[in-house]
């Protein structure tokens, strides 16, 4: 099925904000990447604010669907390592969500705002909540559980976006299924061996 113009414009403007970022990204050329002027574009979306913020609500939504109703507190290591494997299987999936994100943290201002208020601070209270705590760590305490979502967090938006710069060093693709599976077996280790450290 083919499909709609609202959807063409989403895939375009998606595109192009994980390649430039917001700013650098006009909507004239997201008009042509679907074919169709810009005074069509704005009639869908009122502004170019209007087109990112829908972009990142059809990027983000799935995550909190996900942290909702498909992942529940880790009753023991294999529990934890399936949580994240639910969560890198996402991230795999949606690649363009780590480049959004490293594109809004890097320009800061109105656009990282929003994303903290609107998606990212619900994400990481959340991922926090299923994440459980570590006192053996360093002389943990109950913060621990955001610093190790955002360890993690960090582990796989950065294997994103940093993969043109680690394919030398894997000497193949990092974003390829037989890189990425090495990726999350790693990963799953890493999990259970954090586990394990609670004592």
């Amino acid at each position: 099925m083919a499909k709609s113009t609202v959807e063409r414009i989403l895939d375009a403007a998606e595109a192009r904000f994980a390649e430039r970022g917001f700013s650098a990204t006009s909507v004239g050329e997201i008009a042509d990447a679907v074919g169709i002027r810009g005074p069509s574009l704005y009639k869908h979306f009122a502004t170019k604010r209007d087109l990112y913020d829908a972009v990142m609500k059809r990027l983000l939504d799935p995550y909190f669907e996900m942290l909702t109703t498909l992942l529940t507190p880790p009753r023991d290591a294999k529990q934890a390592q399936r949580n994240l494997e639910t969560v890198a299987t996402h991230y795999f999936a949606t690649p363009n969500l780590a480049r959004l994100m490293q594109h809004a943290a890097l320009a800061g201002g109105d656009e990282v705002e929003t994303l903290m208020k609107e998606w990212l601070n619900p994400f990481f209270r959340r991922a926090a909540q299923l994440t459980p705590r570590l006192p053996a760590l360093a002389g943990g305490d109950a913060r621990d559980s955001i610093f190790l979502v955002m360890a993690f967090h960090n582990i796989m938006s950065g294997y994103i976006t940093m993969a043109p710069l680690h394919r030398p060093l894997l000497g193949e693709d990092p974003l390829s299924p037989r890189a990425r599976a090495r990726h999350l077996r790693f990963l799953q280790r890493l999990a259970r061996g954090l586990w394990m450290s609670r004592g």
